[in-house]
């Protein structure tokens, strides 16, 4: 094919109406001068050069967002701060981890709960028992992870009212990397102390707080007595025991001393008050007390039947035999039992006696009426 002039024409080039020449791919060589374009080249668009120059910019970008990312969240897996100090929180049963991480990012055992995710994204979680968990705060992801692992490493505790030192002795025992005879030991040594003991005794008997303990990790028994002495300093700072004491004309521990036998004698809460009152009203007549728990005490024995061998037995705590309180309390009051005792209930009784399946004693005045509330009891099967 030859063109106008009669040279030979490439092929796949036409001639256009107008005269012009255009290739297939639209270059109109009628437009400006392209001698500047090497034969056999296109010159490339401006437009497709700005694609690819934002292409690269979002390459670059999202990899220092990843890069960014990445370093925050290690940043946050491994904190450079010295871990903080040790806080307990629970993980109730059906929790997922987003609960977990929620709870330990509030505790401020970690830093951010969504770093924690994305860590674990790529570390393998173990499933988390319910329980009680002591933790440092600040501690790492890794070390989080090995704490949750092992389950829960709080221990519970409950000492409850009524209870001897002997007895709470023996509950601390059963907990793991504890023993009785060295709890025992820490308890007779003196080295843990009560405000409300008398000058020169080191017999905590009624005087650590009840309830329920969560014990530590590594707790040592000399710091686990001292926050059973100091919970009930706290109690007896907000029943205001040294000032009722005096009211009563009493020392705080001989309060203490009567809010034990409140407790053993009366037992359930209606009792407390009309008990305490009893045994106010027979000290104030010089009457003996006549309580059959302050011999159990002296027995070694919790509850059960008084004989009358056992009435005859010679010990400080043999209240048939001897007037006025014992030497020390004979068990833990419960804060109730250590209101009754500063606020009896008023009345005039002097003797009491169980005559409801539920505890729930009779009080009277008279030994006639107090004979006739004992057969009432032993009808019901009480006595």
């Amino acid at each position: 094919m030859t063109g106008p002039d009669g040279s030979p024409r490439p092929e796949g080039w036409d001639d256009d109406p107008d005269g012009s020449v255009r290739d297939d791919v639209g270059f109109d060589q009628s437009g400006p001068d392209h001698s500047d374009v090497a034969p056999g080249h296109r010159r490339r668009r401006p437009g497709r050069r700005r694609w690819r120059a934002a292409a690269l910019a979002l390459v670059v970008l999202g990899g220092a967002l990843l890069l960014g990312g990445w370093l925050w969240v290690s940043s946050e897996a491994a904190p450079a701060a010295t871990p903080g100090p040790q806080v307990v929180f629970t993980v109730a049963a059906g929790s997922g981890w987003n609960q977990v991480t929620t709870t330990l990012a509030q505790k401020d055992v970690i830093g951010s709960s969504l770093a924690y995710r994305v860590w674990s994204q790529f570390h393998s979680l173990p499933g988390v028992q319910p329980g009680a968990y002591a933790i440092r705060q600040g501690v790492g992801f890794a070390n989080v992870r090995d704490v949750l692992a092992g389950g829960p490493n709080v221990q519970e505790l409950d000492i409850p009212p009524g209870f001897t030192v002997s007895e709470v002795a023996a509950r601390v025992g059963q907990l793991s990397g504890h023993s009785t005879p060295a709890f025992r030991s820490v308890v007779r040594s003196g080295v843990v102390r009560s405000p409300f003991a008398p000058a020169g005794s080191t017999d905590l008997e009624g005087l650590l707080g009840t309830g329920a303990y969560a014990v530590l990790p590594g707790e040592s028994d000399r710091e686990l007595l001292s926050h059973m002495v100091d919970r009930f300093n706290a109690t007896a700072r907000a029943l205001r025991l040294d000032a009722g004491a005096a009211r009563l004309g009493r020392t705080p521990y001989e309060v203490v001393t009567i809010a034990s036998i409140v407790q053993k004698e009366g037992v359930i809460a209606k009792n407390l008050g009309p008990v305490s009152r009893v045994i106010s009203n027979r000290l104030a007549k010089g009457m003996p007390l006549q309580m059959d728990s302050t011999i159990l005490y002296a027995l070694g024995r919790d509850g059960g039947p008084v004989t009358p061998s056992d009435l005859k037995i010679r010990s400080p705590y043999n209240t048939y035999l001897r007037k006025g309180l014992p030497p020390t309390p004979t068990c833990l009051p419960s804060p109730a039992a250590l209101a009754a005792a500063l606020h009896p209930a008023p009345g005039p009784w002097l003797f009491f006696v169980v005559v409801e399946p539920d505890g729930t004693e009779a009080f009277s005045t008279t030994f006639a009426d107090q004979l006739a509330n004992e057969k009432l009891a032993a009808r019901r099967g009480l006595g």
